[in-house]
């Protein structure tokens, strides 16, 4: 039997098919699957011009650019025919092109033709209107559909994963009994639960919804046998959003591919059972090295030597609270002994997310010891991860489904600095793993108009920036304590955070 994942994006070690975290995870799903040799089937489209990169112009504004698909990563797509589906009344021609892994595939489909479809695919979450989001996911629905139905089999179908609510229209061009259906939450957040008008239903698939606009998730949960969230925490979140669909949710948290990102030293120590302090911080100094050397293209004439490295790096976006960091290093300018390793990007549209950039980078271009990465993607990921010694992760309490990042680098020995969101109050012990800060709020807070949004900022960054002093201080007047967290952080979630585990409960193998 055939496992099926849909999915709007996944972040392979190749190519621009990514926004951020979902195809991040969904990629440790493909790569752990692929290595247990799982007949299993991801389908995607593929994106002609990727998400977006960003150049900056002259007065320091990011300018987006669009990320062309390279050579490396379309040599690597196995072409294996055509489908052929019905939308807008026209026929739409779909090119398969196959990543294989042995057992495991991940299946992209590229719209060729009429005009109006291969446009569709342009880039991934950027669209220039309300329709046009529309028949994009209508085009994954539907091609999802057809590839199932002609190239895997019904019979042979043993569960249909709809991951995040733009997947959720294949169930009405695929209807199988509810069993087969589950739909994967990967946020709280309102951008994760796009509506669009009862009208654009009605004309393409002729169905006449009660609801005006119709929200894809409440599609996705009701024609769902089972709704799966990322963390314990969010389920409790989700309780005061869908308290309706909740006798069918269960709570997954999610982990990472150890395989995929924990560096091959750290890991021999740790699979032999040789993963000591001293150990450890001998392999960070040699990390210190390469980050250092790495890191020198960002920022010509970076001596990293013995300082702690402390990085705030991914998806830049408002409740993430980048500006955290950004403030801390603004009150503690150019302190010895401190390297500031800041990364990210934001969709074109988020003017918030856009200042922050400009910010970050004036950061970078004021201060010797700031590093800014703005092309931050998986390939530097996999480097610039394992090799810091301390990582920040400060989302809005109630916002984050789980987060990842945090155990890509406490698996490498970096302990996070964390607010108690997302999985974090399932893996992180203050003082003994890593080390906490701010509320444990359940309820999902509207963190651009409710008032106590600020209240609750004010008061968590000044335990941020208390917390992160003493981090500072306990790294360099007692680092044995220090690496000892460190360590603790690696056994932490080597056992209790990798994709393995996380799939035996997904798939009962």
């Amino acid at each position: 039997m055939v496992i099926v994942s849909v999915t709007p994006e996944i972040g392979l070690d190749d190519g621009y098919t990514y926004a951020g975290g979902l195809g991040v995870l969904e990629a440790d799903k493909f790569y752990a699957m692929a290595r247990l040799n799982k007949p299993y089937v991801v389908i995607t489209l593929l994106y002609n011009n990727g998400y977006v990169d960003y150049v900056f112009s002259n007065d320091n504004n990011p300018v987006p650019m669009p990320q062309r698909q390279p050579r490396s990563f379309m040599s690597k797509l196995t072409p294996s025919g055509y489908l052929r589906v019905v939308m807008k009344d026209t026929e739409v021609y779909i090119k398969i092109l196959e990543y294989r892994l042995n057992n495991a595939r991940v299946v992209f489909l590229s719209p060729q033709s009429p005009r109006w479809a291969y446009e569709l695919v342009d880039r991934l979450y950027i669209e220039n209107d309300l329709e046009s989001k529309f028949y994009k996911y209508v085009l994954l629905a539907k091609g999802a559909a057809e590839y199932i139905r002609a190239r895997v089999g019904l019979r042979n179908v043993d569960v249909i994963d709809l991951q995040e609510a733009y997947t959720a229209m294949l169930p009405l061009v695929l209807p199988l009994p509810p069993q087969k259906y589950r739909m994967i939450i990967h946020t709280p957040g309102p951008w994760g639960h796009p509506s669009f008008p009862a009208e654009l239903f009605r004309r393409e698939f002729g169905y006449r919804f009660f609801e005006d606009p119709v929200i894809l998730t409440e599609l996705g949960l009701s024609m769902s046998g089972e709704v799966i969230v990322v963390s314990r925490k969010m389920r409790d979140v989700v309780s005061r959003v869908i308290p309706h669909h909740m006798h069918k949710v269960r709570a997954i948290t999610n982990g990472v591919d150890s395989a995929r990102w924990v560096d091959g030293r750290v890991l021999k120590a740790f699979n032999e059972g040789k993963l000591t302090v001293e150990g450890l911080a001998s392999i960070k100094q040699e990390m210190a090295k390469e980050l250092e050397s790495y890191l020198s293209r960002y920022k010509p004439g970076l001596r990293i030597g013995d300082s702690i490295t402390i990085a705030w790096i991914r998806r830049l976006t408002r409740y993430k609270r980048p500006d955290f960091v950004a403030r801390f290093i603004e009150e503690n300018p150019q302190r010895d002994g401190i390297v500031f390793v800041l990364g990210g990007k934001t969709h074109p549209y988020d003017e918030w997310g856009l200042a922050m950039m400009r910010r970050f980078r004036e950061l970078a271009n004021r201060y010797s010891n700031v590093v800014y990465i703005p092309d931050y993607d998986v390939g530097v990921a996999k480097f610039v991860l394992p090799r810091i010694r301390l990582m920040l992760f400060t989302p809005f309490p109630g916002w984050e489904a789980s987060g990842t990042s945090f155990m890509k680098t406490s698996m490498n020995g970096a302990p996070t600095l964390s607010s108690r969101d997302g999985a974090v109050p399932e893996l992180i012990m203050d003082g003994v793993n890593g080390w906490l800060f701010g509320i444990d709020e359940r309820c999902l807070i509207d963190i651009g108009s409710d008032p106590r949004a600020n209240d609750i900022n004010e008061k968590e960054y000044a335990e941020f920036s208390y917390k992160l002093n003493q981090i500072i201080q306990l790294y360099y007047n007692n680092r044995d304590e220090y690496w000892k967290v460190a360590v603790n952080a690696v056994n932490t979630f080597m056992n209790k955070a990798d994709i393995v585990g996380v799939l035996k409960q997904y798939y009962k193998f």
